[in-house]
């Protein structure tokens, strides 16, 4: 049964809004005292949080599917629905949020940080806040928009002052449960340490977290031995540890090769734009199992040529702890060297400019697409995306109100642009989602100019006025028809047919 997970992948539902209200008051000697529907409440929102309590993925991945609250119905009498609860996610620290695509939404890197990943449906009007003074009793309310529905992939990056690398069996495990309280697996067969473990140092005013990044072997960097989820652990870490093995028993394995084969993975590995590379942070030697009497030998003949390479060395005994103290402390000048550089970077970090939405830019875009029945207009934007989901289309009014807003922004001047005439097929939305329309120009006039019943609108019904050549027309159909049953009556009687009496 797996303990640690530090990949997994989630499917987000956020909660819908509620629908708005439609409803008059009524009250005694005031059968019609005006609209009074209240609004729908707003969905909730899925939220991830970097939690410092957090260690693993584990929970996510025997449960991938999350879902927030949806938000309430509005009711008569002014009452709005009530809000959905929101589901706020801990992840650790150090944790990745990237969509399907493998694109990068938010690296939460402290403790604190908050990430909306998933926005809740907004609640739709209900009729007494559609009331203005020329539209005074909406028969109609807006309906809620569906949440958010989206997969994102979480990574967990390890965030540690140190890490710990080395071959399999090296002594990385022994030496962080010898330097700290961790306690991880500890067995004499390679590969024991198959998740990174987490440990604090206390050394007098020092104090910083080491992390024991499982084994690394030769072609790490290209995935073998699993070697890129362990290296992607070490992309977080200050300082780097290089823990050689004085006493292993492998033949053509010493501490130079061992040192030479992970320095290569190392450098081969991409580290994120902007991080430091691997080999350029900080890096310590530790020379392990020098409590051996052969390894105590080897630590000594090596020392001095990984010195002339520039590295400070240790000889130290996980067994006997040896040498651990001056490690510890050693580890701690390092990191608090670190930290300083970074707070004095921190000082002369460049101010954010926020720049706000350009005054000309477009709520929309119109493409114009092929069909078999001539061109199709296919309307992308947020605005009319989200109007048509709060439409509904059962309702006559609402549906003109949905005209009147397309208009209000420019659709109908941008349709004919595009070359739309009355009947064409109109889409809003992307893909099979939109909702197609036969477009009609004369549903763009205003609203308030109309007189209609509640829930319906005269600019939907057939109009059966006749024009003033029509009447014209019909006018002279009549008098020549007359003209003819006359015509006719008087060859009748010509003929005896029938005569006029005296």
């Amino acid at each position: 049964m797996a303990t640690f997970v530090d990949q997994v992948t989630l499917y987000l539902r956020a909660g819908e809004g509620g629908n708005g209200c439609v409803s008059v008051k009524r009250e005694k000697f005031k059968p019609l005292a005006g609209p009074d529907g209240g609004d729908g409440g707003n969905g909730g929102s899925i939220t991830f949080f970097a939690d410092p309590q957090e260690t693993t993925l584990l929970s996510y991945h025997h449960k991938p599917h999350r879902s927030s609250d949806k938000g309430g119905f509005g009711m008569g009498d002014w009452r709005n629905g009530y809000t959905g609860q929101p589901l706020d996610l801990p992840v650790p620290v150090g944790t990745v949020v990237r969509d399907a695509d493998g694109v990068e939404l938010a690296d939460l890197s402290e403790p604190g940080m908050r990430y909306v990943a998933a926005e809740g449906g907004q609640g739709g009007l209900g009729n007494a806040s559609l009331a203005n003074t020329k539209r005074k009793a909406p028969g109609f309310a807006l309906l809620g928009t569906p949440g958010e529905e989206l997969q994102v992939q979480l990574e967990l990056k390890i965030v540690a002052d140190v890490a710990f690398v080395g071959y399999p069996s090296a002594g990385k495990s022994s030496l962080i449960a010898a330097m700290s309280a961790a306690k991880p697996k500890i067995a004499d067969y390679p590969f024991t340490t198959l998740h990174p473990n987490l440990g604090v140092v206390q050394a007098a005013q020092y104090r910083y977290t080491v992390a024991d990044v499982p084994g690394l072997i030769e072609g790490a960097s290209e995935g073998k031995g699993l070697g890129l989820d362990f290296l992607r652990h070490v992309e977080r870490c200050s300082a780097l540890l290089h823990v050689l093995d004085c006493g292993t028993l492998d033949p053509g394995r010493d501490p130079i090769s061992d040192l030479d084969v992970i320095l290569e993975e190392l450098r081969s590995y991409p580290v994120p734009e902007g991080q430091t590379p691997l080999l350029e942070r900080p890096q310590l030697i530790a020379l392990n199992k020098i409590d051996l009497p052969d390894g105590r030998e080897l630590a000594d003949f090596v020392r001095p040529e990984l010195e002339e390479r520039g590295y400070r060395v240790f000889e130290i005994s996980t067994v006997s702890h040896e040498g651990l103290k001056e490690l510890s402390f050693a580890l701690g000048e390092l990191i608090e060297r670190d930290r300083e550089a970074k707070l004095a970077e921190l000082a002369i970090k460049p101010r954010i400019v926020l720049r706000p939405r350009p005054v000309d830019e477009k709520d929309f875009e119109i493409r114009v697409e092929g069909g078999t029945h001539g061109n199709t207009y296919r309307i992308l934007g947020e605005k009319p995306q989200r109007w048509v989901a709060q439409t509904d289309f059962a309702n006559d009014e609402a549906i003109g109100y949905l005209a009147d807003r397309l208009n209000k922004i420019g659709v109908e001047d941008a349709l004919f642009k595009a070359g739309a005439v009355a009947g064409s097929a109109v889409i809003i939305g992307p893909g099979s989602q939109g909702i197609v329309f036969d477009w009609e120009p004369t549903l763009t006039s205003a609203a308030e100019l109309t007189v209609s019943p509640r829930g319906t609108d005269s600019r939907l019904e057939e109009n059966a006025r006749t024009t003033t050549r029509e009447r014209r027309e019909g006018y002279y159909e009549r008098m020549d028809g007359k003209a003819a049953a006359r015509a006719e009556l008087e060859r009748e009687r010509e003929g005896g047919v029938w005569k006029v009496d005296e």
